[in-house]
């Protein structure tokens, strides 16, 4: 098959059909791409591949040639480490038998409405905008005590918040915001809270500026917050309450939450800022009254929280899941549950059986999108004034400027989540909608394990876990916890445990070998083991389900030269032959993988004697890349 046929089945071509060498089209436009005006869409002339589906016509010419090579069958694709399913997607958006596995059970409901509903259900528009309004309907009116409105219908979108405790000299309030900016729009104007002491010198109050309009930087800097990198000031008496004094006092809970800017949506549109009054903090003390008083929410999230390597929340208390909450984020999450669990019975009746799961199972993953944005880890965007998500960092971590958001109100409510999940889902639905799930086959379990026939695979693409870069399941633990609160019953096969699988996810996890490290051997040591032992086992099931003959390729994402080493080791171990090695540009389009050199490195791997070559030559290993290896005929 030549260059041009290839990209023109992957959707890679002008999107006017003119008579034009394709390969070299694309070729030049590469070369041009640093020098374009607008964006890449428009510079090359065609929207990305993923967005534009094969013809019939095309797809018929792709199966011809797949059966004449498989004798006669379509070859089925396998990706054993699916994630949230863009190999398996385009496995079936080609039409071809597909298998999906995938350990993580968040991930596993994401395979689920991509691959089972999109295809099967096909749109659900009307239906998530019914039941996603009925939830907000629902919420909204329980939530309006806890969101008090000030003067013309002012409506809290969001509190920025942060943590304040007292000075042990003078009693005061000691805040901890690094910075006072509410909305920065450049380093001298924007919207800030401004602090003052109380006449009777126990308490911070606050009001909101605008520089420069009510006051010049020149007079007051947002830039210059009590809460540096060594502690605390106190705007009182001038003391400095040192870190690890701030980290014991919250970490015992002796501290409040500091509401310092309010930002509400304006009954005549549109938003703005004002600060805090009475009526925020009386409200503040009524999501903590509800709590204490409340049995369900006394409760709930009462899970011990998985502290990793990375954690920088459990040294502040941070030990369960409800910990991760401010009393009024909890009170707010759980009125949303609770007005899903009212819509879910009837939306059960109302439908067959797989098009309730489907409308459910998306609504809990619009529950989950606002949850990201709602906790203690959720950090005050003053760029836009907005919420920033939890996971941004790849760790947990306290932010010192945080939000507590009302998902009734402002332009990242419920609604715009709703509206995101379900335009994303109506457009994989219509690349989908002539496919047949049936020809689909999804498990969640170990990929050293699966539940699939030997030599019944002709092909395997996997992209496997990076080695230490993310912690898959330590970070999906707080949106499996409250999908567990929604999805339980639904899918309770996915959601039979507290929290996520970490025993069996091949990962280089330093903090599984924290207590059984010694000197001789080092906790990252003992994790580059694990994860080089679990691959092996991943690979070594790989071959037996691939008929002989078939193919694997590897995608692999990782600049340090260790983890290219343990997965080439852990491929050689199984008794893979490397045929192909291909560069792929990554976000960094200036380092790609050697071809030859890494076609050489890995073939050499297989003598021991030659691992030091592994290692000097895998340093030339930038970021990313492909390699195709075959399953020997026996």
């Amino acid at each position: 098959m030549d260059a041009n046929t290839l990209l023109d089945w992957m959707q890679i071509k002008p999107r006017d059909e003119i008579d034009v060498d394709i390969e070299e089209y694309v070729a030049e436009k590469k070369r041009t791409e640093d020098d374009r005006d607008g964006n890449l869409e428009d510079h090359y002339g065609y929207p990305r591949p993923y967005t534009r589906t094969p013809t019939t016509d095309e797809k018929a010419d792709i199966h011809e040639l797949l059966r004449d090579h498989w004798d006669g069958e379509l070859p089925t694709v396998l990706d054993p480490t699916a994630g949230g399913g863009v190999i398996p997607f385009e496995s079936l958006r080609y039409g071809l038998p597909t298998a999906a596995n995938e350990l993580n059970p968040v991930p596993t409901v994401m395979l689920k409405v991509l691959l089972e509903y999109a295809p099967s259900v096909g749109s659900l528009q009307s239906e998530l905008n019914r039941w996603g309004d009925r939830i907000d309907e629902l919420a909204e009116e329980e939530l309006e005590p806890y969101f008090p409105s000030e003067g013309e219908r002012q409506t809290p979108s969001h509190y920025a918040c942060t943590y304040a405790v007292d000075c042990p000299e003078c009693g005061c309030d000691i805040p901890m915001a690094k910075k006072w900016w509410l909305q920065k729009r450049s380093s001298s104007k924007g919207v800030a809270a401004r602090p003052s002491v109380s006449e009777d010198g126990t308490e911070i109050e606050y009001e909101v500026v605008r520089l420069p309009d009510d006051v010049k930087k020149s007079e007051y800097n947002p830039q210059d917050g009590p809460h540096t990198r060594s502690g605390a000031e106190c705007l009182n008496c001038g003391i400095v309450m040192e870190s690890d004094a701030i980290q014991d006092r919250i970490h015992d809970s002796e501290f409040r939450y500091e509401i310092y800017g309010v930002k509400y949506e304006k009954s005549s549109g549109g938003t703005a800022w004002r600060a805090p009054t009475q009526a925020d903090y009386e409200a503040q003390s009524k999501a903590a009254d509800r709590i204490d008083t409340d049995f369900d929410l006394s409760t709930l999230l009462d899970v011990k929280r998985y502290i990793g390597d990375e954690d920088r929340a459990g040294p502040y208390g941070v030990t369960k899941w409800r910990d991760a909450f401010t009393p009024r984020q909890l009170v707010t999450q759980y009125e949303y549950l609770q007005a899903y669990k009212q819509c879910q019975e009837e939306i059960l009746n109302q439908y067959d059986e797989q098009k309730a799961e489907a409308v459910l199972t998306i609504l809990a993953l619009v529950a989950s999108k606002v949850i990201d944005r709602n906790t203690r880890f959720s950090p005050l965007d003053t760029s836009n004034g907005l919420l920033g998500d939890a996971l941004g960092g790849k760790h947990f971590t306290l932010q010192w400027a945080f939000v507590e958001n009302n998902p009734a109100a402002g332009n990242q409510d419920h609604q715009d989540h709703l509206d995101r999940v379900r335009d994303s889902y109506e457009e994989i639905a219509t690349y989908l909608e002539n496919e047949d799930a049936d020809d689909v086959q999804i498990s969640q379990r170990d990929a050293a394990d699966l539940p699939i026939d030997s030599d019944s695979i002709q092909s395997i693409i996997i992209d496997p876990p990076y080695y230490d870069s993310i912690i898959y399941s330590e970070m999906s633990d707080m949106s499996y916890v409250w999908l567990k609160e929604y999805l339980q019953d639904i899918h309770p096969e996915v959601f039979s445990d507290d929290l996520t699988d970490k025993s069996q996810e091949a990962v280089a996890n330093v903090a599984e070998y924290e207590e059984v490290a010694t000197d001789s051997k080092s906790k990252s040591e003992l994790a580059a083991e694990d994860y080089e032992n679990k691959m092996a086992e991943i690979f070594q099931e790989l071959y037996r389900v691939l008929e002989p003959g078939g193919v694997m390729t590897v995608m692999f994402t990782h600049k340090e030269s260790s983890a290219w080493d343990t997965l080439t080791k852990s491929l050689i171990r199984s008794g893979f032959t490397i045929t192909s090695t291909h560069p792929i540009t990554s976000e960094m389009p200036q380092r790609m993988t050697p071809v030859v050199e890494v076609q050489l490195t890995v073939l050499c791997c297989s003598q021991g004697e030659n691992r030091t070559i592994v290692r000097r030559n895998l340093k030339r290993f930038q970021l990313c890349g492909a390699m195709s290896v075959l399953r020997p005929v026996k």
